[in-house]
């Protein structure tokens, strides 16, 4: 672990057994800290998942396969973008990544923490998108949509108990579609800082999509009314 940190190896996060510590484990979270990885300090319960109970001293590092990409690098003439608000599934992301660029979205923007990061399991689930999609790591997702909000762009929340229906929503660009984490779907603060709020209709029993799924219907609408082909 020390090595890869000196080494400067790309790591997207590290998890630290509640309780550890020591010198050697001391020297490892300031080398995080110092190059801004993202640390957890979770149950020694969770390491071992994390690890398929491989012996880890109270510590596990998830390896980044691709690099993050700035805000600034992908914000100049985009028309869409795509704000995950705590999607964990690593699946989810990639399949997110793959439909956005599908779509034309110029980058997906996901925070740092509680949230699924570029490991191998996105990278395999994207499919290849990983290496023409732009992925931007953000700190708080609300203060980034006022921050889209200052440079123009018009924000829409996918949530399942929003009143209007996505597919009558008159999207105005630039574009930013926001997309909750499973389960609980957007943060109430997140949707107080969408410009509207939109939901699929749903037919069944099920009140909600997988948001994988989600995400690629409203993306491909927004791409329709864009005159894609």
């Amino acid at each position: 672990m020390r090595e890869a940190l000196r080494a400067e190896r790309a790591l997207d996060r590290i998890l630290i057994a509640r309780g550890a510590g020591g010198p050697r484990l001391q020297e490892i979270i300031d080398a995080a800290r110092e190059r801004a990885i993202p640390l957890r300090f979770e149950p020694r319960e969770a390491l071992d998942r994390a690890s398929n109970n491989a012996a880890h001293q109270g510590v596990v590092a998830f390896g980044a396969s691709q690099c993050y990409a700035e805000l600034e690098q992908v914000i100049e003439g985009t028309q869409l973008l795509v704000v995950l608000d705590g999607v964990e599934d690593p699946h989810n992301l990639g399949a997110i990544v793959r439909s956005a660029h599908a779509a034309g979205a110029a980058a997906v923007l996901i925070p740092e923490r509680r949230a699924a990061g570029l490991t191998e399991a996105v990278s395999k689930a994207a499919a290849g998108a990983l290496e023409h999609l732009p992925v931007v790591r953000i700190g708080n997702v609300s203060q980034t949509l006022d921050e889209l909000k200052r440079r123009g762009f018009w924000i829409y929340g996918l949530d399942e108990r929003a009143h209007d229906l996505y597919s009558a929503a008159d999207y105005a660009r630039p574009t930013v579609f926001v997309l909750g984490a499973e389960g609980h779907g957007l943060h109430q603060l997140v949707k107080q800082h969408c410009d509207a709020l939109v939901r699929i209709p749903m037919a069944g029993a099920i009140a909600s999509l997988n948001v994988s799924v989600a995400a690629g219907i409203v993306l491909f609408e927004w791409r329709r009314r864009a005159g894609g082909s």
